[in-house]
């Protein structure tokens, strides 16, 4: 069985894999441009990339597609993608970097922190008070694993939570739990609006006209989910016009964010390059899925893999 390994560190995947499957041939990619050669006899392919679909195209005898990602929007709407080709994700492992960095994100918001470091590089002191997240009010729209782990984090700093999803959960974490309808409610209680959601066509541009007004002054927006659950414009409207405090983006619409994009002028936005679900950890995180779907998948099973996405 061939199987590519498609991801900048391919190469430690390779070496741990061959240990596990000592009979198996593996092959390693650190880029779309050296999948290229590949692709023509790969059966197998585990990856971080967003294969893109010439060379899908090339993919005559693929079967599998193992993505060491949450997300397989993309994947799912490539033309190229054979109907048979079985896709699984590692969906369920992003709970403790993602909530990291929302409060990441929370804390510099609050403390402008930017500023701070651009004052270090001109070497200019120059204080100023800092809001605390300690009795403030979260709204967390979508409430999965990540979600979940946001919310107990919350607590710990002596937050108010408030839950979205259109999936009741009873969870110690929530204060406050209701469905995708009451969005714009929420959002104008909370002080900040943290969006964890999977991007589909419910959640598209969720987050437009009709949320920004209702946000508060002082209140933040913080998408830690897909760039389309926001409408860019509406929220550079806001920004502009000061509806809101200020955002924190490290999910765009367009990505990488292109240099002469409005955003990367606004004030109070951070933009970090989609690095929430990233981790010095990832390949740990991810190796106990990769093993045991390879395992099921070389015995036949199917329909039992981990994280099998319904085509």
């Amino acid at each position: 069985m061939y199987i590519l390994l498609a991801m900048p560190d391919a190469g430690a995947y390779k070496r741990d894999l061959e240990t596990r499957f000592p009979g198996l041939s593996f092959f390693a990619a650190t880029s779309q441009e050296e999948m290229r050669g590949h692709m023509g006899k790969a059966e197998v392919i585990i990856t971080i990339f967003r294969i893109a679909d010439d060379l899908l195209r090339k993919a005559a005898h693929l079967q599998w597609v193992q993505v060491t990602t949450s997300g397989v929007n993309y994947l799912l709407s490539r033309p190229s993608l054979g109907k048979g080709v079985i896709v699984t994700t590692c969906r369920g492992i992003h709970g403790p970097q993602v909530s990291e960095m929302a409060f990441l994100l929370m804390l510099a918001l609050n403390r402008n922190f930017p500023e701070v470091v651009r004052n270090q590089d001109r070497r200019v002191w120059e204080r100023w008070p800092g809001i605390l997240l300690h009795r403030k009010k979260a709204g967390i729209v979508g409430l999965g694993v990540i979600g979940e782990e946001i919310a107990r984090k919350c607590k710990a700093f002596g937050m108010t939570v408030f839950g979205v999803d259109a999936v009741h959960r009873e969870l110690d974490a929530v204060d406050f739990f209701s469905g995708p309808e009451t969005l714009p409610e929420v959002a104008g209680k909370v002080d900040y609006l943290i969006l964890v959601v999977p991007s589909t066509p419910q959640t598209v541009k969720m987050v437009g006209p009709r949320v920004l007004e209702r946000m508060k002054p002082t209140s933040f927006l913080i998408n830690l989910a897909r760039g389309e659950v926001v409408d860019e414009e509406a929220l550079m409207e806001a920004l502009e016009n000061r509806r809101i405090a200020g955002a924190a983006l490290d999910a765009l619409t367009t990505e990488p964010l292109p240099p002469d994009h409005p955003l990367w002028r606004a004030k109070n936005v951070i933009i970090t390059p989609h690095v929430g679900g990233e981790s010095d950890t990832y390949r740990e995180q991810v190796m106990p899925i990769v093993e045991d779907n390879l395992r099921r998948f070389l015995g036949g099973e199917r329909r039992s893999l981990i994280n099998l996405v319904e085509r």
